[in-house]
């Protein structure tokens, strides 16, 4: 769905700035979050105080849609992590473009099965006590939507709070990793082989 048909369906354009929360973990959902500009994080938070990224949403991407659609509170908090502008849409106008537009309902069953699948690779790999087999099949996984030679744009934290590991530890398998050539580093960052 192309923003710009958005922006006619829904009157509440807001901005974030960078950092901001947008929603939190127990809040009722009212929107689908659809970004127009900018980048937002699902994370989870331990009792530690310590991120999971549960997901990285970019330009032309939508979220809150599973909590609206089950009419259950939020599970997460979504941050802004950089200035960011959404557009809401609310439940009946989201229900309506599902029913109206079999392209968008066709691509929203899409985005949330590559979703599905991609929690339950990370619930398998969060099982596996091996760190290196765990950082590998993710940044394998992330590589899957890259052209050849296409950087990975994911920060080494981010890699860390995706796979439940410290930044230490990435830092030290990425390294590994490059040196046996498993993976491609450009200027100290992942590419695609």
């Amino acid at each position: 769905m192309i923003i710009e048909e958005l922006s006619l369906l829904s009157h509440k354009n807001v901005a974030y700035k960078k950092g901001e929360v947008i929603y939190s973990p127990g809040q009722q959902p009212r929107f689908v979050y659809f970004i127009s500009r900018g980048q937002v994080r699902m994370v989870t938070v331990n009792g530690d105080g310590k991120e999971f990224i549960q997901g990285i949403f970019k330009k032309n991407q939508y979220f809150g849609e599973p909590a609206m659609l089950l009419s259950k509170p939020y599970l997460a908090y979504t941050i802004a992590t950089e200035d960011t502008s959404l557009i809401l849409l609310e439940r009946e106008q989201f229900l309506s473009l599902l029913e109206n537009n079999r392209e968008f309902s066709v691509e929203v069953i899409t985005t949330l099965s590559k979703r599905l699948f991609y929690k339950s690779m990370m619930l398998e790999e969060l099982a596996n006590e091996h760190a290196d087999h765990r950082l590998r099949t993710l940044i394998t996984y992330l590589c899957k939507e890259l052209k050849p030679d296409e950087v990975l744009p994911v920060t080494r934290q981010a890699l860390a709070d995706m796979s439940g590991l410290r930044v230490e530890t990435v830092i030290r398998l990425i390294k590994k990793m490059s040196k046996t050539g498993e993976i491609k580093l450009l200027r100290g960052k992942i590419v695609k082989q």
